[in-house]
């Protein structure tokens, strides 16, 4: 890098395939939109969409390391979990590793964004409160800023989704970057 150029401060998205554009054109993903508003807005960061399609956070936990030495990313969008519990996986997992993936960003400088998911009822109530909450209160213990629900809005409405009924249409995309915008824009302009 040339004496006195900077990089430009890089927002890093990990997350699973409702964050890697799944079914959908790569570009009409919610992650690009975000990177194109970003443009549209004159600022300074770069987008770098490191999703991958049936991502656990014991995935993400494994490949953030190299992630955030790579891109050194002012901050972090946190956006797993859903994979987790499709899969019915023990919820003190999922906490865990989304504890741990919080710390090795604070480490490296990084600014944390948690987004949090739901999951249907048929794994029953319990489970799906629980899965719910575990995002709070990852969120709350660790002290990092979070989306509630990345799906808000759009969930429950068949037409926003492909047919496999779990993945937002190109359509539904700008709604989860409302979403997201709405929590992530504070921390971008140094009001959070």
């Amino acid at each position: 890098m040339a004496s006195g150029i900077q990089a430009a401060p890089t927002i890093l998205v990990v997350g699973d395939s409702l964050s890697a554009a799944y079914g959908i054109p790569r570009q009409s993903g919610w992650v690009a939109l975000l990177a194109e508003q970003l443009k549209t807005d004159k600022s300074a960061y770069q987008v770098v969409n490191a999703s991958v399609s049936g991502e656990t956070s014991a995935g993400g936990l494994t490949r953030l390391s190299a992630l955030l030495a790579a891109h050194r990313p002012r901050l972090l969008i946190l956006a797993l979990g859903a994979n987790d519990g499709l899969r019915g996986l023990p919820l003190e997992q999922t906490a865990r590793n989304l504890h741990s993936m919080v710390a090795l960003a604070k480490k490296q400088g990084s600014k944390v964004l948690l987004v949090g998911m739901q999951v249907p009822p048929n794994y029953g109530a319990t489970y799906t409160r629980k899965f719910q909450t575990l995002f709070v209160e990852v969120a709350k213990n660790d002290k990092v800023d979070l989306v509630p629900f990345l799906l808000e809005g759009i969930a429950g409405q068949r037409e926003n989704f492909q047919s496999d009924g779990l993945h937002p249409t190109a359509a539904a995309q700008p709604a989860l970057l409302k979403t997201v915008w709405r929590h992530l824009a504070p921390l971008l302009n140094g009001t959070k």
